[in-house]
């Protein structure tokens, strides 16, 4: 468990709360529920409702479609934002690779902060516009191996 002054220096460093106000922070992390999983353990599964977006504490965890793995989160990152805005079941499954603790925050009390401060929706938009550019990215290498092995002689 994190103590007040520990949380409050870690969610400062977040990405999506870099540039708030410490007094808006210092609630924020006050309200913000701590959980801890155990390794290998399922946070949410694809296709389940969601209305929590998850901060990783210590651990890590894998953001996965089946078997297959769209990304491993470490300290500092966050999973899980999607639904909260979308109101969509989750698009992805998250499991913990090791033992991880998480900081939880619920959509009404991201709204809440949001309505408090924008820049937090600011700073949600910018990180999801650089997850979205590397996975299309990703994508365009992996069509342009296809072409290439398609292309190839045999």
């Amino acid at each position: 468990m994190l103590t007040s002054v520990d949380r409050l220096l870690f969610i400062r460093e977040v990405p999506i709360f870099k540039e708030l106000r410490d007094e808006f922070l210092v609630r924020l992390a006050s309200c913000m529920d701590e959980l801890s999983f155990p390794k290998k353990h399922a946070i949410f599964t694809e296709g389940q409702e969601g209305r929590s977006l998850y901060i990783v504490v210590s651990g890590t965890v894998r953001v996965h479609t089946g078997d297959r793995d769209l990304a491993k989160l470490g300290k500092g990152s966050f999973f899980g934002e999607m639904s909260l805005f979308d109101a969509e079941p989750r698009s992805a499954s998250v499991s913990t690779l090791d033992k991880s603790e998480c900081l939880v925050l619920t959509q009404q009390q991201l709204y809440d902060a949001i309505d408090e401060t924008p820049d937090i929706a600011v700073n949600i938009i910018r990180l999801l516009s650089r997850r979205i550019r590397k996975l299309n990215q990703r994508l365009n290498e992996v069509r342009d191996t296809d072409i290439q092995q398609t292309l190839a002689p045999k």
